[in-house]
């Protein structure tokens, strides 16, 4: 029987929720961006940047399995709405703090320390947020398109964030910083209005009320005790933790390349159509067919382009070095989303989601910190070619230590969903 590509986009809420999560994605990656270019502006330093995602990934982290023994506890569609409303608060407060009437009076280094105060909170927020999403997603449509959904679910917030970096760049030439934060304030709220079209969803956990050691043990023995998964998320977090060159975007449009904010656009912006480009092309041509090797190459694809970003200085070759890291980065991506989806059960996605969220969501923060710390200790360029061979290193070993990732075939989880 002929697979039907947009299978899952015939049910009227997961098209809401796919809009809801682009929405999100694409206004939290801006705002990271905006805010980067906003304190680089002001303090010329690269462990400022670093210091942006050390405050978000410090309580992201630290309260991510807490989060997840929440989520699978409680209702998901209304769990969400105060998330996003979390995020609106954060925005807000980031859009008064660079608007100029009201700083004017206010030292740099006050602001600085307001700006990291507001991301922190940002870091709550995020801790809740990301396993409520892959929550909420299992209830919007059957089991037996669990496969076609995550592809467009993974797709989409690929495309959220790399588009949103490209539309912080953009923006940021066109309107200004305080502009920027306004337009992704009123973003964050399109997202409110638009998750109120989702009704409230059952509660799919048979162990309500479970004490939370137990619930966070539970969650965390299951990850470590499948390997594909383990292999998955162990791989994700090194390469995103030591490929975050995109971290230093500011430094080399400001200082190496000296393109401007306009160039930085561009630069941002050039990962973001490699994504689009497999987004599309995914839901014609699934990638479930020797997953393993094709997630394993993608990232060692991903870690080459990095070395090439960072070793040229030439501005185009360093946007096409861009372009190829968006399409590996993309492959890499939709193949994870997927096994997480097929391999966890409904009543543990909440702490498996945390699990992940620990160690991969934050990973872009504390990739964003080890870059800037690595920046001012050894310069930008050698950072970035550091942070590329580690991601290779990273591939090599998980590829070693993890043979039924290697070796993953997701075709038969498929047909055995398709079944249910």
């Amino acid at each position: 029987m002929k697979k039907d590509p947009y299978a899952a986009l015939r049910f009227r809420e997961f098209n809401i929720f796919l809009l809801v999560r682009f929405a999100m994605v694409f206004a939290w990656s801006m705002q990271f961006v905006v805010i980067e270019w906003e304190v680089y502006s002001i303090t010329k330093n690269p462990l400022s940047l670093g210091i942006i995602g050390l405050m978000e990934v410090i309580p992201a982290v630290s309260m991510a399995l807490f989060a997840g023994h929440i989520v699978d506890q409680r209702e998901k569609r209304g769990l969400l709405f105060k998330c996003i409303f979390g995020f609106s608060v954060v925005s807000l407060g980031l859009f008064l703090l660079t608007w100029p009437l009201v700083v004017k009076d206010l030292a740099t280094d006050t602001i600085l320390y307001l700006v990291y105060f507001l991301v922190f909170l940002g870091g709550i927020v995020r801790a809740f947020l990301g396993p409520t999403i892959f929550s909420l997603f299992s209830l919007l449509v059957p089991k037996k398109i669990y496969p076609n959904a995550a592809t467009w679910s993974s797709s989409v917030w690929q495309m959220g964030a790399v588009l949103g970096p490209a539309a912080g760049g953009f923006f940021i030439h066109w309107i200004g910083v305080h502009w920027s934060m306004c337009f992704i304030f009123a973003f964050s709220l399109f997202a409110l209005l638009l998750l109120l079209q989702i009704p409230r969803k059952p509660i799919l956990n048979p162990n309500i009320g479970e004490p939370v050691m137990k619930s966070l043990k539970e969650g965390v023995k299951f990850v470590l005790g499948t390997k594909v998964i383990l292999g998955a998320i162990t791989l994700d977090m090194f390469a995103v933790l030591f490929g975050g060159a995109v971290a230093l975007l500011p430094i080399y449009a400001q200082d190496i390349l000296k393109v401007g904010p306009e160039g930085f656009g561009i630069l941002r912006a050039a990962p973001a159509v490699g994504a689009l480009i497999i987004m599309f092309t995914s839901a014609y041509f699934p990638l479930n067919k020797n997953a393993g090797y094709k997630l394993l190459f993608a990232i060692f694809g991903f870690g080459v382009c990095i070395i090439v970003f960072g070793l040229s200085s030439w501005f185009w070759i360093s946007v096409i070095a861009l372009f190829l890291s968006g399409i590996t980065d993309g492959i890499s991506v939709i193949i994870r989303q997927t096994i997480l989806q097929l391999r966890t059960p409904d009543h543990m996605r909440g702490r498996v989601a945390s699990v992940n969220s620990m160690f991969v969501g934050s990973s872009n923060e504390l990739g964003a910190f080890e870059s800037g710390l690595t920046a001012k200790l050894m310069g930008t360029v050698s950072a970035v070619v550091f942070g590329g061979a580690m991601t290779i290193l990273t591939v090599v070993g998980t590829g070693a230590f993890f043979p039924k990732l290697r070796k993953l075939d997701l075709r038969k989880d498929m047909e055995e969903h398709e079944r249910e």
